[in-house]
């Protein structure tokens, strides 16, 4: 956003917009293939590779629409002062909007905390909880999935807890999110 009409800029846009609409079990049959499938296992790290890959292009095209808020008289005031296009984009502009990339990143981390697909096909899932991300992983969302479909009333109850948990997770990154962005705002005006 900083540099918008470079080609790595237009190619980064396209691909940051192309993730951005894939369907996650895409996303999941892709890291299998690159991951599980060449490993031989399942694990906690082909599971963050594919949620990182969900991440990525929302906090990407966040970040270029908070850049393009920052007013170009500040760019100008920083060249004026000598310094370096580098260093004002630095210094000036991500500083500047730095709280914002931080509400984009806890939201697009409240989306992909419910994704169960990419899970399926890296974590798998596992009935304990395991601290070892070479290894197969829990996950609310596999829980739910698992729960719900199986044959006893218990685990759909205990489906719908697990859910009412994933709900309370998102609903917390979403008014931390919303905290950052107020506390940005009040400190500008």
């Amino acid at each position: 956003a900083e540099y918008p009409g470079t080609r790595l800029a237009l190619a980064t846009r396209f691909v940051a917009d192309v993730l951005n609409g894939t369907p996650s079990i895409v996303v999941g049959v892709v890291a299998w293939t690159m991951i599980v499938a060449r490993q031989q296992h399942f694990s906690g790290y082909a599971g963050s590779v594919a949620l990182a890959i969900l991440m990525i292009p929302m906090v990407m095209r966040t970040t270029e629409e908070l850049i393009r808020m920052v007013p170009n008289s500040l760019r100008e005031a920083a060249l004026a002062l000598g310094y370096p296009r580098w260093r004002t984009s630095l210094s000036i502009v991500v500083r500047t909007t730095l709280p914002g990339i931080v509400t984009g990143i806890l939201l697009a981390t409240a989306r992909v905390a419910g994704e169960t697909a990419p899970l399926l096909f890296t974590a798998l899932g596992s009935q304990f909880m395991s601290t070892d991300l070479s290894q197969p992983m829990a996950a609310l969302p596999l829980t739910v999935f698992t729960y719900a479909i199986g044959p006893y009333e218990e685990w759909h109850r205990l489906a719908w807890a697990t859910a009412l948990v994933l709900i309370l997770v998102v609903l917390t990154l979403s008014l931390v999110a919303r905290a950052v962005t107020r506390q940005r705002f009040d400190r500008r005006g």
